[in-house]
C-alpha cells in the first residue's frame, strides 16, 4: 500500500506569518495569503505569549502588574516614553501561574491610540525593544522559528486527515489493536501532530522546505530510501550491526575490504555532508554510494528511523536542523553516543540490583554505534526487545493525541486495557514510572526520559488481566549525584572516566532534582492531570491529587530520615512552593549561551509554581 497523496506545494523555504494586523496570517505554503479562520494562527500566538511569560522574558511576569478589567485579567508591563504592554491571561498553574487567554498583545500610550500585536512577528518586534541591544538577534531568529512553525502546522492540517485515514486502512480503526513494532510506528506519527507540553514551536523544523517535511517528517509517515557513504576503515570507531550492508552490496565492490558503510539521512546530503567530510580531511577517501538502499519509516523525533525489514532496529542518523529552539541541532555529537550506552549500563546494573523491575522496566539497546569523528558523520543502531509482537507500545507522546475517528489514543488504550477508565490508565503508569524514577534518583541519578523516550507496552495476560510495562531509550544527558551513587554502589559505581560529558557528574542533588522535575514530573505526570482535565476526562484537581498520592507512595518507599533522597524530594518537590521550570525559548534561541548563562540549553530553568501543593487529601 502506498503513502497518501498529500496537497501539491511550493518547496521554497517555509515562512508564515506577515507583520499586519486583523485576520491576515501571511503567506502560506501554497503562496496565498490566508485568514486565520482555521485559528492556526491564534492557537500558536498563544502558546508562544505563554512561553514568553513562562520563562519571564524581558520581565513579563517579574516586571508585570495584574490588572483586571471588563473583559478578564491583563498583565501591565511598562515598556518606555510612557507606553504599557497589556497582555490578557487567564489563570493557569501548570508551570506559570498564568497563561496567555488571547491572541494579543496591546500598546497603549497617553497621546496615541492602542496598537493591537496579533502576530508572532507583531508581538515579538514589541518586545524585541526591550531586550538587551545584544539580545536582538534572537528575537528576530525567533520570529522566523515562529514563521516555520505557523506553516508546517498548516502543512500538517491539510494532510491530517487524509492521513489518519490512512493509517487506519494500514492498521485499524482502533490504535489499541496496534501490536508489535511495527504497527507501533502509527502512534509515531499521530503523536507528531500534537504540541509539545512546554516548547511553542515545537513542530517547526528550521531550514527544510514543505517538499523536505512531506517526505520525510513522521507526520505524513513516508517512505525514507537510506543513502550510504563508505568510509575507510581506519577512520571509523565503533561497531555496526551484525548483516550489515557492505560496500560490495551497494556498488562499490573495491571499497569491500578497507571501507565500511555509515547510513546518511538523504536530507543530510549535499553541503552539511559534503562540509563534514572537509572538517575531517574525509573528501578523497570516502565515497557516496550511488544507489539507496533499505526503506525506512520516520519515528517522532524524525532523525531515527525504523527499518521496513526490521523494524525492531531503529537507526538514529543526524540531521543539519534544529527543533526545540535555534541551539537545539539534531546532529550527533560523538560523544553522546558514548554517554548514551554507558547510561544503558548503568541503569541495567541498578535493574539487577532492583527484582521488582526485571520485568516490568524494558530497555532498547544502544550499545551499538559507529561514528568518523563528526557530528553529522555518525549513527546509532538501537535494538528494541523481543518478544513485543502481541503488545501495544505507545510512546507517551502519543497518548493525548487525536486518532483515526477523532477520540483520544488514550480513550481507546483505556477501552481494551482499564474498562474505558482512563485515570485508572493513568493511575498504572504513574504508579510504575514514579516508583522506577524515585528509585533512580535514590541512587543519584536522574534520566532526560520525557515523553518521547518513554513508551507504554500494554498486553491482556491469559487470564485477562492487563500488564503494563515501560519501555525506555535514550540515556544521555543524565544528571548523576556522584555521591549518592558511590554510596549505593561502591566500587562498582561509574565514574567521569566513563561517560563523555563533563556535567554528567554532580556533587549535590540540586541539579538531580532540577531533572526529576522538569522531566518525569511536568512532562510525564503533570502534563497528564492537566491535559485529561482540559479534555474533560476527570476533574483537574482529582487528577492532580493522583499524581501527588503516587509520587508521595514512591517517595516514602525511600525513607525520608534527615539527608535521605525521599526527604530531598519531599522537601524539593512534594512540599516546595515553586518548582524549576525548563527555560526552553530562552536558551534554546531568544539568548547565546553566554547571554543566558546556560552550561546545556535543555536543562536551564526559571521557576514556577507548585501544582501539586493544593493535591492534598487521596484521589
Amino acid at each position: 500500500m502506498t503513502a497518501p497523496t498529500l496537497p501539491a506545494d511550493s518547496s521554497g523555504p517555509i515562512t508564515g506569518t506577515g507583520t499586519g494586523t486583523g485576520t491576515d496570517t501571511g503567506t502560506g505554503n501554497d503562496g496565498r495569503r490566508h485568514s486565520d479562520a482555521d485559528g492556526t494562527r491564534s492557537e500558536l500566538v498563544i502558546r508562544v505569549l505563554s512561553a514568553l511569560l513562562r520563562e519571564d522574558v524581558v520581565g513579563l511576569r517579574s516586571a508585570g502588574t495584574l490588572v483586571h478589567r471588563p473583559d478578564g485579567a491583563w498583565l501591565q508591563r511598562g515598556a518606555s516614553q510612557g507606553r504599557l504592554l497589556l497582555l490578557p491571561v487567564v489563570e493557569d498553574g501548570f508551570q506559570c501561574e498564568y497563561a496567555a487567554r488571547l491572541p494579543l498583545l496591546v500598546e497603549e500610550s497617553a497621546d496615541s491610540a492602542p496598537v493591537a500585536h496579533e502576530t508572532c512577528d507583531m508581538i515579538l518586534a514589541a518586545l524585541r525593544v526591550l531586550a538587551d541591544p545584544a539580545d536582538r538577534d534572537g528575537f528576530d531568529a525567533f520570529a522566523e522559528e515562529c514563521r516555520q512553525t505557523l506553516a508546517t502546522m498548516r502543512l500538517q492540517a491539510s494532510a491530517h486527515d487524509e492521513v489518519t485515514a490512512h493509517l487506519a486502512e494500514r492498521h485499524g480503526s482502533s490504535p489499541a489493536d496496534w501490536t508489535g513494532l511495527a504497527e507501533g510506528l502509527a502512534f509515531d506519527t499521530l503523536a507528531a501532530h500534537l504540541d509539545h507540553p512546554v516548547y511553542p514551536t515545537a513542530r517547526g523544523r528550521s531550514g527544510l522546505d514543505a517538499r523536505q517535511l512531506r517526505a520525510y517528517a513522521p507526520e505524513f509517515q513516508p517512505r525514507i530510501a537510506l543513502r550510504w557513504l563508505a568510509v575507510p576503515r581506519d577512520a571509523v570507531i565503533g561497531s555496526l550491526p551484525e548483516h550489515w550492508p557492505t560496500p560490495a552490496l551497494l556498488g562499490l565492490a573495491e571499497l569491500e575490504l578497507t571501507h565500511v558503510a555509515l547510513p546518511v539521512h538523504p536530507l543530510t546530503l549535499g553541503a552539511p555532508l559534503d562540509g563534514a567530510l572537509r572538517a575531517t580531511g574525509l573528501t578523497d577517501r570516502a565515497v557516496l554510494a550511488d544507489r539507496a538502499h533499505l526503506e525506512a519509516v520516520p519515528t517522532l523525533s524524525m532523525r531515527t528511523v525504523a527499518l521496513s525489514a526490521d523494524p525492531s532496529l531503529h537507526v538514529k542518523l543526524p540531521l543539519a536542523t534544529a527543533t526545540l529552539g535555534l541551539r537545539n541541532r539534531r546532529t550527533i555529537k560523538p560523544g553522546t553516543l558514548v554517554d548514551g550506552a554507558a547510561g544503558q549500563r548503568l541503569i541495567e546494573r541498578i535493574i539487577l540490583r532492583e527484582p521488582r523491575f526485571r520485568n516490568t522496566i524494558l530497555h532498547a539497546d544502544e550499545t551499538v554505534y559507529a561514528h568518523a569523528g563528526h557530528e553529522l558523520l555518525a549513527a546509532l543502531f538501537r535494538r528494541y526487545p523481543v518478544g513485543l509482537q502481541d503488545s501495544v507500545v505507545v510512546p507517551m507522546a502519543a497518548l493525548l493525541a487525536e486518532a483515526p475517528g477523532g477520540r483520544l489514543v488514550v480513550d481507546h488504550l483505556a477501552d481494551r486495557f482499564f474498562g474505558g477508565d482512563c485515570v485508572a490508565l493513568l493511575d498504572a503508569c504513574l504508579t510504575l514510572l514514579l516508583d522506577w524514577q524515585t528509585t533512580l534518583f535514590g541512587y543519584g541519578i536522574a534520566l532526560e526520559s520525557h515523553q518521547q523516550n518513554v513508551s507504554l507496552v500494554l498486553d491482556l495476560r491469559p487470564d485477562g488481566r492487563t500488564r503494563l510495562r515501560l519501555l525506555l531509550k535514550d540515556n544521555d544527558g543524565p544528571r548523576i549525584n556522584s555521591r549518592r551513587l558511590r554510596e549505593r554502589l561502591g566500587a562498582d559505581a561509574p565514574g567521569t572516566a566513563d561517560f563523555d560529558d563533563p556535567r554528567t557528574f554532580v556533587e549535590s542533588d540540586g541539579p538531580v532534582v532540577d531533572l526529576f522535575t522538569t522531566i518525569t514530573v511536568h512532562l510525564c505526570a503533570g502534563a497528564y492531570a492537566f491535559g485529561l482535565a482540559r479534555h474533560g476526562r476527570a476533574p483537574l484537581p482529582v487528577l492532580l491529587r493522583l499524581v501527588r498520592d503516587r509520587l508521595a507512595e514512591a517517595i516514602e518507599r525511600l525513607g525520608t530520615g534527615a539527608g535521605e533522597p525521599g526527604a530531598v524530594l519531599r522537601a524539593q518537590v512534594l512540599d516546595a512552593a515553586r518548582l524549576p521550570v525548563k527555560a526552553m525559548v530562552t536558551a534554546g534561541t531568544l539568548l547565546t549561551k553566554e547571554r543566558s548563562g546556560a552550561s546545556d540549553i535543555n536543562k536551564h530553568y526559571t521557576t514556577g509554581p507548585n501544582y501539586l501543593l493544593g493535591a492534598g487529601g487521596s484521589a
